[in-house]
């Protein structure tokens, strides 16, 4: 007697077909976790980057050659012009929590009385420091800038340890 054959799939066939199924998922969600960490990162340094830059044109124009004291200030616009120094994404608070980091602005104060076209008490010198939300999750590169606008990237945090000018006693230059 012959047996007819039904033209489907054993369990064995489908069990293979499953495991390398479930291999390419995992391999797929490493590569797309590596690839938000990296975005959170480069959204970090740009972040870095513009408010170094409008630290910078705040102080020729604004701030008698000294620093804004906050986000919220480099956000405020000058007497006469619509739009402040920065985004208003990222003068929307202090500290400021975007895209998986944390940025967080000190610096020194002025001691002497002038204050600056927006009302407020500039600061002589500054630094940031932008660190991950959740190390290893959201980011895994610390980074941190400072009046000399040379931002510097590590596996520890800046936030403690980054000087107001000169370089920092770890880490790299982000170029």
């Amino acid at each position: 007697m012959r047996r007819a054959s039904s033209g489907g799939f054993t369990l064995i066939e489908l069990l293979v077909v499953l495991a390398i199924v479930a291999i390419l998922a995992t391999v797929a969600m490493v590569g797309y976790r590596q690839a938000r960490i990296r975005t959170a990162e480069t959204s970090a340094v740009s972040a870095l980057t513009a408010i170094n830059q409008a630290q910078f044109l705040f102080m020729q124009t604004c701030g008698k050659n000294r620093y804004a004291p906050s986000l919220a200030a480099l956000g405020t616009p000058i007497p006469g012009y619509e739009h402040g120094f920065i985004s208003a994404d990222l003068a929307a608070s202090d500290p400021l929590e975007k895209s998986g980091y944390r940025v967080l602005m000190t610096g020194t104060p002025s001691t002497e009385g002038d204050q600056t076209c927006t009302g407020e008490v500039p600061l002589d010198r500054y630094r940031l420091a932008a660190d991950p939300l959740s190390p290893g999750v959201t980011g895994i590169t610390f980074y941190g800038t400072n009046t000399d606008r040379v931002i510097y990237g590590d596996v520890a945090s800046f936030l403690e340890d980054m000087p107001e000018s000169g370089a920092p006693g770890h880490g790299r230059e982000i170029k």
